[in-house]
């Protein structure tokens, strides 16, 4: 699996959600495209993610 352009080994298989959780990604401020897709947030939990697999992954952050 390739996060941000960066090898990364799943431990097991696992939903996007898991897999963001346990990155500590603040779930609320995240954008994921998968595959070259953007996954709407309502379907983190029931998508399952696999080594061959592609993720981008952007957090949102304010400021002034």
């Amino acid at each position: 699996m390739h996060i941000n352009g960066k090898e990364f080994k799943l431990q097991a298989p696992c939903t996007l959600l898991e897999l963001l959780t346990q990155r500590n990604c603040p779930l609320d401020r995240v954008a994921v495209e998968l595959n070259g897709t953007v996954i709407p947030k309502i379907s983190f939990g029931e998508t399952m993610v696999a080594d061959d697999d592609r993720l981008e992954i952007v957090s949102f952050v304010g400021g002034g």
